[in-house]
C-alpha cells in the first residue's frame, strides 16, 4: 500500500515524538542540560551564626558564585541544635541545586553523639566537595613545664592530681580530640566543657585547667602573643600557613590526626550533571590565587575534593568518631 505525503509526514512525526518522550527519563537521570543553572536565587544554608568560620566561608563562596553564575546565592544562617536544623532543612529541599548546605565537622560528630537524628549524615545528602581542612592546635598556659609535645606527654603521664582539659563544649572538635589523645596515650584527664571558645579560652588563660585542642587560627594568634604556648598541630601534615609548628604525629604519637572540615552538600538525589556543574564552579573559585591566600590566612588548607572523595572522607570520619565516642562514653547534653 502506498503512503501519500501527508500520511508519511504524520507517521514520521509520531515516531519522532515517541523517541523524544522515551528518551526524556534518561535526560532526567543525569544527562539533562544544566547550562542555564541556576534559574532563580539559590539558598546557601549554613549551620552557624554570622561571623564564624562557617559563615565566612559561605559568604566567600556565595559571593563568587553569584558573580560567576549571574544569580543570587543567599546565605541562610540556621544556628541552632549543633547544625541539626540546617541539615534537616536541606534534606527536605528539592534536589534541583537551588538549596545548598555548607556543613562542617560537627555534622558527622552529631551522628556519633546523637543516634536518633532525623536523617543520615551521608546517605540523605549529595556530597559535592570538601572545601577546606582545618587542624586544631594543642595549647597550654606558658606556666606549664613543657616546651613541646614530647615533654608535655611525659609531664601529663606523671602528673599528680587531677589533670583537666577544656573545650568549647561536649561533642566539639576539641572535646573529641582530647578523648582521642587519652585513648592513644593512656593519659588520664577530665574533660571540662565550656559554652563556646571564648569562655574556654578565658579559663585557660586563668589556669583553670591544663590543656586545650583549640581552633588553629585562634590558638596561633594567642601563641604569637605569648599568652599561650603551642605544642603541636593535629593534622597529618604541617599547616601551609604555620610551617614552623610541628605535628603531634611527628613528635611521638604516630597516627594521631584530627582535622576539622568544611564542605558543600545538597539534598539527596541531585542529578549527576548538576553535581558536576556545581563542583566545577566551586573548584574554579577555589583555585584562584585570591581565594587560596584567603583560606590559608584563615588557618585552613584548601582541599577541593571530588564528590566521590568527599563521600569516602565522610564515611571514614563517621567510623572514626563513632569509635571514639563509644570508647570514651561521651554523651550530648
Amino acid at each position: 500500500m502506498k503512503l501519500n505525503a501527508c500520511s508519511w509526514r504524520l507517521r514520521a512525526a509520531v515516531a519522532f515524538a515517541g523517541a523524544v518522550f522515551s528518551a526524556s527519563p534518561v535526560l532526567a537521570q543525569g544527562k539533562k542540560d544544566v547550562s542555564n543553572y541556576p534559574t532563580r536565587p539559590v539558598r546557601f544554608i549554613t549551620p552557624a551564626a554570622p561571623g564564624g568560620t562557617t559563615d565566612i566561608l559561605a559568604r566567600l563562596f556565595s559571593d563568587r558564585l553569584t558573580r560567576n553564575l549571574k544569580q543570587q546565592f543567599i546565605v541562610d544562617n540556621r544556628a541552632s541544635a549543633s547544625g541539626v536544623l540546617a541539615a534537616e532543612l536541606t534534606t527536605n529541599a528539592a534536589p534541583d541545586g537551588h538549596t545548598l548546605f555548607l556543613p562542617y565537622h560537627q555534622h558527622i560528630i552529631n551522628a556519633a553523639l546523637l543516634p536518633k537524628l532525623p536523617y543520615h549524615p551521608i546517605d540523605d545528602f549529595t556530597p559535592i566537595t570538601q572545601l577546606t581542612a582545618a587542624a586544631l592546635l594543642l595549647v597550654v598556659h606558658p606556666a606549664t613545664p613543657a616546651k613541646d609535645f614530647k615533654e608535655f606527654l611525659t609531664w601529663a603521664k606523671s602528673y599528680k592530681g587531677s589533670l583537666n582539659f577544656g573545650s568549647a563544649g561536649i561533642g566539639s572538635g576539641g572535646h573529641l580530640s582530647g578523648e582521642l589523645f587519652k585513648l592513644m596515650t593512656g593519659v588520664q584527664a577530665v574533660h571540662i566543657p565550656y559554652k563556646g571558645t571564648g569562655p574556654a579560652l578565658a579559663a585557660l588563660l586563668g589556669q583553670e585547667y591544663h590543656f586545650n585542642f583549640m581552633g588553629l587560627a585562634a590558638g596561633a594568634r594567642m601563641a604569637a602573643t605569648g599568652k599561650l604556648r603551642a605544642l603541636g598541630i593535629t593534622s597529618a601534615k604541617r599547616a601551609p600557613g604555620l610551617p614552623d609548628i610541628p605535628t603531634i604525629a611527628e613528635q611521638g604519637l604516630p597516627g594521631f590526626e584530627v582535622e576539622g572540615w568544611y564542605g558543600v552538600m545538597g539534598p539527596k538525589n541531585m542529578p549527576p550533571a548538576l553535581v558536576q556543574r556545581l563542583h566545577a564552579e566551586l573548584i574554579k573559585i577555589m583555585h584562584t590565587p585570591e581565594m587560596q591566600k584567603t583560606l590559608i590566612n584563615m588557618g585552613s588548607t584548601p582541599i577541593g575534593s571530588t564528590p566521590q572523595q568527599f563521600k569516602s572522607y565522610l564515611v571514614g570520619d563517621l567510623e572514626k568518631w563513632s569509635k571514639v565516642v563509644k570508647a570514651s562514653g561521651a554523651k550530648a547534653n
